[in-house]
């Protein structure tokens, strides 16, 4: 049985366009699914695929109907060895406008590698809550999270030089974590706050501990994440959960 831990009422969340972004930003890789084939791309290393691959409106009446259909999938998974390592799955689908050119030939604009144009339709995230769908208007509008880069680097070295700070984080969680929590690992972070899972013998919960603002820059989460830990150290109870 898998369990979800309600967000506290302060602990914003990225809205589905703005996660989409995020997830596009961070990806290393991803699968182009075009003709009926399906190949991996990799070594986007960072490099948003949205940056060579230009997205138009679809045309009235459907008229690209003869166009290749082209399908770019993108797995986020966890950057520390939770359970269900899986975060979502990201889904751009659309009709090509001009030949695909593999992504990962350059790092951008200005590298000399050609772009692809291609008649947007629609975007899917799909998470443990669901399955959102946003369009061109909303994923043109949204940006990615200022940490989303980051993120991985930062929850690896809290976790393996601070595990005794994401133990402290526990006193913040409401309701209080119970025995039957065996283990307690940094999830996932973005401009609002930090996720933690909760590991039980059969299941889990996520929390989340929203950031006393939220951040515009990567530059800014120091400060945000310390106020956690002094807010975590003023609680008077102590927490005896497991390593």
């Amino acid at each position: 049985m898998r369990l979800f831990g309600d967000p506290a009422p302060s602990a914003a969340l990225p809205t589905a366009a703005e996660r989409i972004r995020s997830v596009l930003a961070a990806a290393h890789s991803m699968t182009v699914v075009t003709d009926g084939l399906r190949s991996e791309v990799r070594h986007l290393d960072g490099g948003d695929p949205m940056g060579r691959l230009h997205l138009h409106p679809a045309e009235p009446g459907g008229h690209a109907e003869h166009r290749p259909a082209i399908r770019l999938e993108f797995t986020d998974v966890a950057p520390t060895p939770v359970r269900d390592r899986v975060r979502a799955r990201v889904t751009v689908l659309g009709r090509l406008l001009t030949p695909y050119s593999d992504l990962s030939a350059g790092s951008g604009a200005g590298s000399g590698a050609e772009s692809t144009c291609m008649e947007f339709e629609r975007a899917e995230l799909e998470t443990a809550e669901g399955v959102a769908y946003v369009g061109l208007e909303e994923l043109d509008e949204a940006a990615p999270d200022p940490l989303a880069a980051y993120e991985a680097g930062m929850l690896t070295h809290l976790l393996d030089e601070h595990h005794d700070l994401v133990t402290l984080l526990l006193r913040l969680v409401q309701p209080q974590p119970t025995a039957a929590v065996v283990r307690a690992l940094p999830l996932a972070m973005d401009r609002y706050g930090i996720t933690l899972r909760l590991e039980e013998r059969r299941g889990h919960r996520d929390v989340r501990l929203a950031f006393p603002s939220p951040l515009d820059d990567v530059e800014q989460s120091g400060a945000q994440i310390q106020a956690l830990f002094s807010a975590a150290r003023r609680r008077s109870h102590r927490n005896t959960l497991p390593a």
